[in-house]
C-alpha cells in the first residue's frame, strides 16, 4: 500500500516536471530562451574547465574531511 502511494507520487512528480518542461519549450519566446540556455550552459562548462583543478582539490579535501570524521565517530 505504501509502495503504491510512493509510486503514484513519483508518477505525479514526473508528469509535473515533463509538462512544465514541455510548456517552457513551447513558449512563444522559445527561441530566445533556447539561446539563453545554451549561452548559460556554455558559461558553466567554461567555468568548470577553468576551475577544474580547484574543484577537484576542493572535493578531495571535503571527502578526506568526511572520511576522517567518520572514522573518528566509529572508533
Amino acid at each position: 500500500m505504501i509502495m503504491n502511494s510512493i509510486k503514484h507520487k513519483a508518477r505525479l512528480a514526473i508528469t509535473f516536471v515533463t509538462t512544465s518542461i514541455a510548456s517552457r519549450i513551447k513558449d512563444t519566446r522559445g527561441e530566445v530562451n533556447v539561446v539563453a540556455i545554451v549561452v548559460l550552459i556554455g558559461i558553466a562548462i567554461l567555468l568548470a574547465i577553468l576551475f577544474k583543478d580547484f574543484i577537484i582539490g576542493l572535493l578531495n579535501m571535503l571527502f578526506e574531511f568526511i572520511t576522517g570524521n567518520a572514522t573518528e565517530a566509529v572508533s
